[in-house]
């Protein structure tokens, strides 16, 4: 597997270039940066919240961790972590674990956070465990256009 072909879609759609970049298997957003040489704070991470009966996507650097405690404060307290299950069922077409950064293809809404955003270029999960996709700032912007914006994370 490499690119999900949802994701693979939508970007073509929408004509949104990047480059894939293959690593070796990983099972964490971190070690992903880690086999490409990339800053954590370029790679953006994915983490799947369920929301007033639905869910949401929270895209934030790997380097981060989710304040929910922000995100509470902003949506309610009904905001959580969605089970794995749930994500396996949300991600039919990715690898277990490997969220991409792009829940506008999924028909989820997303909070990006601020500190991503700053980055001369992102790098995101391509849906498996050994691809990475690299993006240009405005590419990742377009990626991102509709999604809420906010400071959702701290630096670990």
């Amino acid at each position: 597997m490499t690119i999900s072909p949802t994701l693979h879609k939508y970007l073509a759609a929408e004509n949104i270039a990047y480059d894939e970049i293959p690593h070796v298997r990983t099972m964490s957003s971190t070690h992903s940066a880690q086999a490409c040489h990339v800053s954590g704070d370029r790679l953006a991470k994915a983490i799947v919240l369920r929301r007033d009966g639905g869910y949401m996507l929270a895209v934030l650097p790997a380097s981060h961790h989710l304040r929910l405690e922000d995100l509470r404060a902003r949506f309610g307290d009904d905001i959580a972590l969605a089970a794995e299950s749930e994500i396996d069922r949300l991600f039919a077409d990715c690898a277990h674990g490997a969220v991409p950064a792009a829940g506008i293809c999924y028909g989820l809404d997303v909070i990006v956070d601020d500190s991503i955003e700053m980055q001369p270029d992102v790098y995101i999960e391509a849906g498996d465990h050994e691809t990475l996709l690299h993006l240009g700032r405005e590419q990742f912007a377009r990626l991102t256009a509709n999604a809420l914006r906010g400071r959702i994370s701290a630096h670990d």
